[in-house]
């Protein structure tokens, strides 16, 4: 690795943005791993009864089906809207070069309806 290399990959981490999502990635991955070890755990230890043994139902679905991937989806659904309107931020990205300031053109409109 050269030293401009190096000095590239940790101004990327000097990004205010670049940090935020990558947090944002990090909290969303660690919400699906844990979302994805109840559902496959619970659902492969509940959802093979042993022989003779009769699979309870509750509310029409077996109750493994209820506890190891109807709740689990809700509690999953829950979390992610807290995050989206608590956590996640909206970074401000700057301007395009091909943009027109926001002030310029509401003095165009004045100017064309005046």
């Amino acid at each position: 690795m050269t030293v401009g290399m190096i000095r590239r990959m940790t101004e990327q981490y000097d990004d205010p943005v670049y940090r935020h999502s990558l947090r944002e990635a990090f909290v969303i991955l660690a919400l699906w791993a844990l979302s994805f070890a109840w559902v496959v755990g619970y659902s492969y230890v509940a959802g093979y009864p042993k022989p003779g043994e009769q699979v309870e139902i509750y509310g029409g679905l077996p109750t493994w089906v209820l506890w190891g991937v109807a709740v689990p989806w809700v509690v999953s659904g829950m979390i992610a809207i807290i995050l989206c309107l608590g956590f996640i931020r909206d970074d401000d990205l700057g301007h395009a070069d091909d943009e027109v300031p926001e002030h310029e053109t509401s003095q165009e409109n004045a100017e064309v309806t005046a």
